[in-house]
C-alpha cells in the first residue's frame, strides 16, 4: 500500500454525477467556486485505476497508486517545475 489506498475515513462525494463512492483526498486551488481540480481514491476500482485526478473541465485521469507515487516523486524532485513557467 502506498498511502493512497485506505482513505475511507474521508467523506465521499455522493450526489455528483459519476463520482459516487469516491473518497476525496485533495482540492487544488480551492479559492474559488469554479470547479477546481481534485484528487480522489476509488476504493472499489481495480488497483490500476484507483487514483483519480479531475480537472475543472470535467475530464479525469485514472491511475494506479504506484503511478501516482511516481508523479509525486517527480514533482518533489523538481522534475516538473518547468511546467509552471511554460
Amino acid at each position: 500500500m502506498n498511502g493512497i489506498e485506505g482513505m475511507n475515513g474521508i467523506a465521499g462525494v455522493n450526489g455528483i454525477a459519476g463520482m459516487e463512492g469516491l473518497d476525496p483526498v485533495a482540492t487544488f486551488c480551492g479559492n474559488c467556486d469554479c470547479g477546481c481540480p481534485q484528487l480522489f481514491v476509488d476504493p472499489a476500482a481495480p488497483a490500476e485505476r484507483r487514483v483519480i485526478l479531475t480537472d475543472d473541465f470535467g475530464q479525469r485521469v485514472q491511475m494506479s497508486a504506484d503511478q501516482f507515487s511516481s508523479l509525486v516523486a517527480d514533482a518533489k524532485s523538481g522534475k516538473l517545475d518547468g511546467i509552471t513557467t511554460a
